[in-house]
């Protein structure tokens, strides 16, 4: 009976080893590769932490520099964040900060070039779109209209729609063509929630052009059953 016993135990190591031969390396370095991954991700994990505990750091110090009205420093700031941390949010942050500091002290084209890194790098949407815009309304007040458009150019953020044609009414007002700004104010009176101050604001630009606002359907609808 034990000898039956032991036989069988043999034939199953056999059996296994067999296995272990033709798969071992297979599974082994199946095993790795997980558990490489696994550590690679806790790794990617803890860095991405890192990163950005450093860039916040970096933003606080940029953030003193700003409260204190001294562009120059807050401009270093912005520059090192950028190029340390340029995939963190606090970069685009740091950037829309840099560059309220410089307009505020004059320093106009570093203004420019910090709106300019925020609108093409920042990793946040919604920074890209408020870079744009404010480097639109910078480039108008220096006339250069068809630069100020190219910004105003392309898809915003929903949130953003509003406010981007109503920029890009200003600048078509600006150059003479009414008609194509009271499309663009028209266009975001629409897109503007109906409760928004800036909507009034709006609303007084197409009627010192002459004209009104387009009611959306929905709002008609809901006034006529009043």
């Amino acid at each position: 009976m034990a000898t039956n016993l032991d036989l069988e135990e043999q034939e199953q190591l056999d059996d296994l080893k067999h296995f272990w031969n033709k798969y071992g390396n297979l599974i082994t370095w199946t095993i790795v590769l997980c558990m490489a991954g696994y550590a690679a991700w806790n790794g990617w994990n803890w860095y991405q932490r890192e990163q950005s505990a450093k860039a916040a750091g970096m933003y606080e110090e940029l953030d003193r520099a700003a409260i204190a009205g001294d562009a120059d420093k807050a401009g270093r700031i912005f520059a090192d964040l950028r190029d340390r941390y340029g995939s963190a949010a606090f970069a685009g942050q740091g950037g829309l900060l840099a560059a309220k500091v410089q307009f505020d002290k004059g320093q106009l084209p570093a203004a420019q070039q910090s709106l300019t890194w925020v609108a093409e790098h920042a990793s946040e949407d919604e920074y890209r779109a408020i870079a744009r815009l404010r480097l639109a309304a910078l480039l108008l007040d220096e006339k250069k209209y068809d630069d100020a458009l190219k910004q105003l150019a392309g898809s915003f953020p929903t949130s953003f729609e509003g406010l981007a044609a109503d920029r890009r009414g200003d600048v078509l007002h600006a150059q003479g063509k009414d008609a194509e700004a009271i499309a663009a104010y028209q266009q975001s009176y629409k897109a503007l929630d109906a409760v928004d101050d800036y909507r009034r604001l709006v609303d007084a630009k197409l009627t010192s052009l002459g004209a009104a606002p387009v009611v959306p359907v929905d709002a008609a609808a809901a006034g006529a059953s009043k």
